[in-house]
């Protein structure tokens, strides 16, 4: 009976180490699997990474809005009403917030009293690109670096970097016994600040001549909500400034009198509807009423990119060839004389 009921404790025993042991095996074979599952997971996603080509640039429309994205303020002639209208936008929108709406209207700070109705978005996004009228993509523009536009019909521009729109905003254009000359040009010399040939009393901060001949370039001045300058591209200081800081300058050979590489393409096109309703205010009924489609710039540009690439090819190589000229020099300049022996 003793030997009986040893045997049952001995068999019990076993039977839990056992049971505990088979655990074990079974969480370590587990985690084993679940270790290669996992290392197999990697390998897959390490595979997928490096195997996937590059994604290819593709023409992307301009955002589509639906009705309502703008609102209109009245602004009331009597002027003590317009002062307390004016009040309360100061009140709701913080400065950025107001540059922003003045720049979809056309105006600057110091003529905000030129408008009669704002139109203002329901959200505001003070950098302007959630409502950009240029396409944010542009296939035919992939191959080339840098790119300024400016669009006589909606009085504005847009810069694209290898076919992708950077920035666009407000500008204000040759008025109708003005114009500013169209088609395509190419970024020649800049000033900070320049004298206008029209009048000495006009300053023209951050300028950047596309015309050298005509004198005609793009600066910050008063924007007045329509086309009002002598053939110049009015803009923004804040715009002036990224502008001069971002397109490049034509490179003259030695004595000045010629070019060597031509600077940054720039298209000016369209025309304005003189008299006609502005076409931002538009807006209010159409919120989408002044996008300009893929279609119609890849059709305006596409004749004109195989030279805006032949010259900037020809720009590369000249640079090329200036920054040789340089290492070279460098070496020659820095080298101090030897000193006398005794």
């Amino acid at each position: 009976m003793k030997k009986s009921f040893l045997y049952a404790c001995l068999s019990a025993i076993f039977l839990v180490s056992c049971k505990k042991e088979i655990e074990k095996i079974s969480d370590t074979f587990k985690d084993t699997v679940s270790s290669v599952s996992e290392a197999s997971e990697t390998e897959k996603d390490s595979i997928k990474k490096d195997s996937v080509p590059a994604v290819k640039k593709e023409s992307a429309p301009p955002a589509m809005q639906e009705d309502g994205f703008y609102n209109a303020l009245v602004l009331p002639k009597d002027k003590k009403m317009r002062d307390s209208v004016y009040a309360e936008f100061s009140k709701k929108y913080n400065e950025k917030e107001r540059t922003a709406i003045l720049a979809l209207n056309r105006l600057d700070s110091k003529s905000k009293w030129n408008a009669d109705t704002l139109v203002v978005p329901a959200k505001i996004d003070t950098t302007l690109m959630a409502y950009s009228p240029f396409p944010l993509q542009l296939d035919v523009l992939n191959e080339v670096k840098k790119f300024v536009i400016f669009s006589y019909p909606i009085q504005a521009y847009a810069v694209y970097s290898n076919g992708t729109l950077v920035k666009w905003g407000p500008t204000s254009m040759g008025k109708k016994s003005a114009q500013t000359t169209r088609g395509l040009t190419f970024a020649n010399w800049k000033k900070k600040l320049a004298i206008s040939t029209v009048s000495s009393e006009w300053k023209l901060p951050y300028n950047f001549n596309i015309h050298n001949i005509g004198g005609i370039g793009w600066h910050e001045y008063t924007l007045p909500g329509y086309p009002a300058s002598h053939s110049c591209l009015r803009l923004l200081r804040k715009d002036a400034q990224w502008l001069y800081s971002y397109a490049d300058t034509w490179i003259l050979n030695p004595g000045g009198a010629t070019t060597k590489a031509k600077g940054t393409a720039v298209m000016v096109f369209g025309d304005y509807k003189w008299g006609g309703r502005k076409p931002w205010r538009k807006l209010l009924d159409d919120p989408n009423a002044n996008n300009i489609s893929v279609e119609e710039l890849t059709k305006l540009l596409e004749p004109d990119v195989p030279k805006m690439l032949k010259e900037q090819a020809n720009r590369e190589k000249v640079v090329d060839s200036i920054n040789a000229a340089k290492a070279m020099a460098a070496p020659i300049e820095n080298e101090k004389p030897a000193e006398p022996s005794n």
